[in-house]
């Protein structure tokens, strides 16, 4: 009978943690694992060898959609919960950078500055559900 309530509670304890820190409602983490099958790797990020930046923008936001979406000259960047994904082009298609969003927003200031909130000003709330607030 302890062996029943053990496996019990640690079955519901599991339920409860899992039900705490879900954050599949919002929907807004970077697709890392999904760029990483699709997408070739290099030192500085992920290639597409072939496709433009706006048709891998498409792609990457068409698996997990993005909370923003900006253009800016001849590079686009999706934001997500936690994360930057920028994607630029290279002679040979497209590079895809993901930086944690504070990283990426002091990285890409100067073209998603005035778009999406700066991470680093007082009015920032912070990213997920609760966070910040």
């Amino acid at each position: 009978m302890k062996t029943v309530r053990r496996i019990s509670a640690m079955f519901l304890a599991v339920i409860a943690l899992t039900a705490c820190s879900s954050d599949s409602d919002d929907g807004n983490d970077v697709p890392t694992g999904w760029i990483r099958q699709q997408y070739d790797a290099t030192g500085a990020g992920y290639v597409d060898r072939s496709d433009p930046v706006r048709r891998v923008a498409d792609e990457i936001d068409g698996h997990t959609s993005a909370q923003g979406r900006h253009a800016d000259g001849d590079m686009v960047f999706l934001r997500y919960r936690d994360d930057i994904v920028a994607i630029s082009p290279r002679r040979d298609g497209s590079l895809i950078e993901i930086d944690d969003y504070r990283s990426g927003h002091r990285r890409w200031k100067s073209r998603i500055g005035s778009v999406w909130p700066d991470p680093d000003s007082a009015a920032f709330r912070g990213g997920g559900p609760g966070s910040g607030k």
